[in-house]
């Protein structure tokens, strides 16, 4: 009996640990902007969440947007977003970079699910690359799944949809 209980523990331990190895912070909010602008960090803006662009925003989601404003951070044609969305259960935290209505770069930097870490690899992010918006709110290229990580693999598209668009709403703002 003692050997099935140490048995069953192990297990649960390295369930835990399997679990937790999932989660992480791969780069905060304030080094992805330093980056991404060099240093001199562009002053944030807000882009309100109201009438038809609350609704594509819906539409993208799949639900209604949690906040009623998104902060970005801009520099000419050039445009950086950091966004949330629910993978499975936790939110994941993404920056976006727009150039010129393309995606220049993706990069997770919060993870909080147990799993399905791989979609902050380069291998994944590098999909989104030169992606554009078309006209149906859709990617403009197709983004490969990961076996066992297809939810967040739907939420990182659902973002790159959404900063797709709320920076073309950014660019028609007078």
């Amino acid at each position: 009996m003692k050997k099935y209980t140490r048995l069953l523990l192990f297990l649960a331990f390295i369930s835990c640990i399997g679990n937790a190895a999932a989660k992480g912070v791969y780069q905060t909010q304030a080094d992805f902007l330093s980056e991404v602008f060099a240093g001199d960090v562009a002053k944030p803006a807000l882009i309100w969440l109201t009438g038809d662009v609350r609704k594509a925003a819906t539409e993208i989601l799949q639900h209604k947007p949690s906040r009623l404003r998104v902060r970005y951070w801009a520099r000419g044609a050039r445009s950086a977003w950091v966004l949330e969305e629910i993978g499975k259960e936790r939110p994941i935290t993404v920056g976006i970079v727009i150039n010129e209505g393309r995606i220049e770069r993706l990069r997770v930097l919060v993870f909080r699910e147990s799993r399905g870490d791989e979609v902050r690899h380069d291998f994944f992010t590098r999909q989104f690359q030169q992606t554009t918006l078309k006209p149906n709110l859709q990617l403009s290229n197709s983004i490969d799944g990961i076996s066992g990580a297809t939810l967040s693999v739907r939420a990182l598209r659902k973002l790159a949809r959404l900063a797709l668009y709320l920076d073309q709403q950014r660019q028609s703002q007078p």
